[in-house]
């Protein structure tokens, strides 16, 4: 019987990225790069990442260590790469797009527990590898092109069972089908001021013994290097040396897709997917010329966070102010105050804020800092100060105006507040009693949210019915409203709230020129080629 072609599916042809030599050599940019690419060709393209860490999200995972937590739309607690993903390819990674061990593990021993195996041994290889390869198959489907990123570095024991996988994936799907691509770090020695290629060809040989051999090698370095050392490696690799290709140092994340473009990679793409069509890149093009203007006017912001060790802490709220800064047509300036250290400045000291044309308080957990947050919302409301604050932003907003509406000492259980002394103005969800230090177990992904006519937030988002993501357990305690709203308009008033009323998703104050805040975490949908309405509209009031 012929084929039914109208109804036939068309299998997607998969990317794979790996990494040699150390960690944090690029491959998430790459990856998210090569995405871009193909999306400006016209593609439907999917990206995903596999993580040998033994944990099975995110979501415990030290920020100062390993960077911020990403919220997928569907509540998936990922690494931050899904949000390099995202920014670059404009589309909403799922709870299919990250993989992690302890997932794997989890859910295998589950099964085996309850006799899925039906008494065989379970092992690395089959089981765990055919796990790898059903999850990277289900988070392709729908797509013309599936990329996945393999964490950690080639070699690493706890990563073997993965490169087995996307090894044996080739099998599955056909090795026309597959390419790979190996990221590489090429050391500049400063003594003997030379390009070291050992390290690189090393990790290729760690590759070829796993039974890969990359169709494109990617060389990192800190400087751009002579063609001689791309075609040094392939010498010594047996890998064609146009397949190998330089990727140096830049200044922004954002024009990577550029220098990947110049390094040769677009006809290895085009020969892989079968056409010869030119991405249209010209919206990458305006905005890396927005950002790097230099404009006539600067404005700074205060980010009043706990987590100062690590830019990537918070890299989707500085990405997002920085996007809006450029479509906006300014310069910014973003400072990280320390949170821990402004809950013991003497009040002159708070004056300092007044330096800064707008201060932003992001989310996070824990006691430790929350004062300096209550006391930047504070200065924001008692000076007009443009505030933004996200999830723990509102929530020590509303603390801060209750303070100032009478309840002194306003505050939230999840920092020693109660109901008996009548000062939890946030209160735990119902439901999440008792799970305070459990991971996944949070009030995580897309909620709705509908806003109050003519309110500062519908105003910003042109509409009155909003989706957002979210990741807390704690809400506002709406039995203090009177007090958070304060006499005289002094306070906030709610903008938005669930559909049902019942939870308070936005405030904002009717006299600061730009007060808003929100419980949910509006960072994670900003795009640099599509900036949130309210990190725009935050820059927008602060010219």
């Amino acid at each position: 019987m012929a084929k039914d072609k109208k109804n036939e599916k068309k299998m997607p042809k998969y990317i794979f990225v790996t990494g040699g030599v150390l960690s944090g050599v690029g491959k998430g940019i790459t990856a998210a790069s090569i995405g871009a690419i193909l999306k400006a060709k016209g593609y439907k393209v999917s990206i995903q990442k596999c993580d040998p860490y033994l944990n099975v999200d995110a979501g415990l995972l030290n920020p100062v260590e390993h960077g911020e937590c990403f919220v997928t739309h569907d509540g998936r607690e990922t690494d931050l790469d899904l949000g390099h993903y995202e920014r670059f390819l404009d589309f909403e990674t799922s709870k299919y797009s990250s993989v992690l061990s302890g997932a794997l593990y989890q859910e295998l021993i589950n099964k085996e527990r309850n006799g899925g195996f039906h008494g065989k041994t379970v092992q690395m290889v089959p089981h765990f590898t055919d796990l790898v390869q059903e999850k990277i198959a289900k988070a392709s489907e729908g797509s013309d092109i599936h990329i996945v990123e393999i964490g950690g570095t080639v070699g690493d024991y706890e990563g073997l069972s993965f490169i087995e996988a996307i090894r044996l994936f080739a099998n599955r799907v056909g090795r026309e089908n597959c390419l790979y691509v190996h990221v590489v770090y090429v050391p500049w020695i400063n003594t003997s001021k030379e390009l070291k290629t050992k390290p690189a060809q090393n990790a290729l040989k760690d590759l070829r013994g796993f039974g890969i051999i990359p169709d494109v090698v990617v060389c990192r370095t800190e400087r751009p290097a002579p063609r001689a050392i791309c075609e040094k490696i392939a010498a010594f690799s047996g890998i064609d040396k146009d397949a190998v290709l330089n990727l140096p140092d830049i200044e922004s994340v954002y024009d990577v897709p550029f220098n990947v473009l110049k390094s040769g990679v677009l006809e290895i793409l085009n020969k892989f997917v079968g056409d010869d069509k030119e991405p249209d890149m010209s919206k990458w093009k305006e905005f890396s010329r927005l950002r790097g203007k230099k404009w006539a006017k600067t404005v700074r912001v205060a980010l009043v966070a706990k987590y100062v060790g690590n830019d990537d802490a918070y890299i989707c709220v500085t990405e997002a102010l920085k996007a809006a800064a450029a479509w906006e047509k300014v310069n910014i300036e973003i400072d990280w105050l320390n949170a821990e250290e402004m809950s013991d400045y003497e009040k002159a000291d708070m004056d300092m804020l007044d330096t800064y044309d707008g201060i932003v308080v992001p989310g996070g957990f824990g006691d430790r800092g929350v004062e300096g947050k209550i006391r930047a919302a504070k200065y924001a409301l008692e000076y007009n100060k443009p505030y933004l604050g996200l999830c723990l932003g509102m929530q020590v907003a509303c603390i801060a105006a209750a303070r100032m509406g009478g309840i002194e000492n306003a505050n939230s259980e999840e920092f020693g507040a109660n109901e008996k002394d009548g000062n939890n103005v946030i209160y735990i969800m119902e439901g999440q009693v008792g799970k305070e230090s459990t991971g996944g177990t949070m009030r995580l992904g897309d909620y709705p949210a509908k806003l109050k006519k003519g309110s500062k937030a519908a105003q910003a988002y042109g509409e009155e019915e909003v989706v957002e993501r979210h990741r807390h357990r704690y809400e506002v305690n709406q039995k203090f409203l009177p007090e958070i709203e304060g006499q005289g308009g002094l306070g906030l008033v709610v903008s938005g709230t669930s559909p049902d009323g019942k939870l308070v998703e936005f405030v904002e104050s009717p006299r600061c020129k730009f007060f808003v805040a929100t419980q949910a975490h509006p960072e994670f949908k900003s795009r640099p080629l599509n900036v949130h309405p309210l990190f725009r509209e935050f820059v927008k009031s602060l010219k």
